[in-house]
């Protein structure tokens, strides 16, 4: 659903604080709208829809535990998506259906038991001894990206670091061609933009016809390892019958999950938290030296901390199944709720001084940035050893860095979910070894 669509819908709303969450600008910063949110409308309805935005971290902690009231699908809830909505995405699943394979739920827009059969899938796959397989393989590329560019002196920490350290990684386990990294970032980004909930139906429809050449670049895949299984998570994914269904994920659900959990959820959030927490470290030098005398004590918190900072999910979305009442404010049976994981992660209420970045922070890890409840983040674990080892790598191979004067305007890509830096060029001077 695009802004315009948005501006659409007829709702019953409280007061116009005229914060619009669907505005590009605001996304460069929206921590004061977020605050003023928190403080003067912890269920603020975005005018002109029937979203209803969630900013208190005790509140959006209830909504993420209470799948009962605050479903994943609309199903029973009595929501009704908006006239123009309803005819764009018929024009999307005609799309699919003739070119290619119709997305079906992905995981997290499922509710238990069909959750809990599929989620027990997924945690097989994502298990302890297979992130622990994983690790020297995410340490060894980390210092191999950092190496390749060390003597230059400068570059693009985004497409040169951020992008391909998580990339290559969750690539190869779904058994992508590294040759083939960059043509499917290609394709991630499609997704990226066409669930931003802010592209015009004519420019989704491009995004839709990418995905698509994804699609039939992973069928042949699919198709290998079921005749041929191996020891690779993708493999897990294709094989592994689901208890309870019968049967292993049919085509539409791999494609669906290829795209959303795995390399969208798997390597599109990791990059933006390695990119944002470059920028803070060169914005607090204090912390910067704080991290480099001793990683061994802070580099876990450092990490915590740029995930609840600068949370890559700003946030996602719940449906509505009753009427609830947040402080007063009443969020209708039927309505759609952006829970707000960022503005939740910087309340002064449950975070005491959220907006410092704190190495000595107690609880680091008790940040929303992975969401909560049955819906917590399945591949934490992965994503939690991806920045450890990169962050530990500019430790042990710059001595200092800076932001390469002239070159850098911090935009952010506009996306109604997701916070994404489009650049960073930065400049360095390589540790003496």
């Amino acid at each position: 659903m695009s802004a315009q669509e948005a501006s659409s819908v007829a709702a019953a709303c409280p007061a116009d604080l005229g914060i619009n969450l669907f505005d590009a600008q605001l996304h460069q910063c929206p921590y004061p709208a977020y605050q003023r949110l928190r403080d003067e409308a912890p269920a603020y309805c975005q005018p002109g829809t029937n979203i209803y935005v969630v900013t208190r971290y005790d509140d959006v902690r209830r909504v993420l535990t209470d799948a009962e009231t605050f479903p994943s699908s609309a199903e029973g809830t009595g929501y009704e998506r908006p006239t123009n909505n309803i005819e764009r995405q018929r024009k999307v699943h005609e799309r699919f259906a003739a070119k290619g394979w119709v997305p079906a739920p992905t995981l997290a827009g499922r509710d238990d038991p069909n959750h809990r059969q599929m989620r027990a899938m997924f945690n097989e796959a994502f298990k302890p001894s297979r992130i622990k397989q994983i690790d020297p393989l995410v340490e060894t590329l980390a210092y191999e990206l950092i190496d390749g560019f060390l003597a230059d002196g400068h570059c693009d920490w985004v497409s040169q670091f951020c992008v391909p350290l998580p990339l290559y990684i969750i690539g190869q386990q779904m058994g992508a061609k590294r040759e083939d990294i960059w043509r499917i970032k290609g394709w991630t980004d499609a997704f990226f933009q066409r669930i931003s909930m802010m592209l015009p139906e004519e420019r989704e429809m491009e995004m839709v016809d990418r995905e698509i050449e994804a699609q039939h670049y992973f069928q042949p895949i699919f198709e290998r390892l079921r005749k041929n299984p191996d020891d690779s998570l993708i493999s897990v994914l294709v094989n592994t019958v689901i208890e309870g269904w019968g049967r292993p994920l049919n085509d539409n659900e791999l494609h669906a999950e290829m795209m959303a959990d795995t390399f969208v959820g798997g390597s599109e959030t990791t990059t933006n938290a390695l990119a944002a927490g470059m920028k803070l470290l060169i914005e607090n030098k204090d912390v910067w030296q704080q991290l480099r005398s001793d990683p061994e004590r802070y580099m876990k918190t450092f990490v915590e901390e740029v995930l609840r900072l600068e949370s890559p999910v700003q946030s996602l979305m719940r449906f509505c199944a009753k009427d609830a009442d947040f402080d007063g404010m009443v969020i209708p049976k039927g309505a759609l709720i952006n829970v707000r994981y960022a503005a939740a992660n910087r309340d002064e209420r449950a975070i005491e001084n959220p907006e410092r970045l704190d190495l000595e922070r107690p609880r680091a890890a008790a940040h929303l940035a992975f969401g909560a409840g049955a819906h917590h983040c399945l591949g934490a674990p992965l994503a939690r050893r991806e920045l450890t080892w990169g962050f530990q790598a500019v430790v042990d191979r710059f001595e200092d860095m800076h932001f390469d004067p002239g070159k850098n305007d911090f935009a952010i890509h506009p996306h109604f979910l997701l916070r994404s830096l489009k650049a960073l060029h930065i400049e360095f001077e390589p540790k003496k070894r």
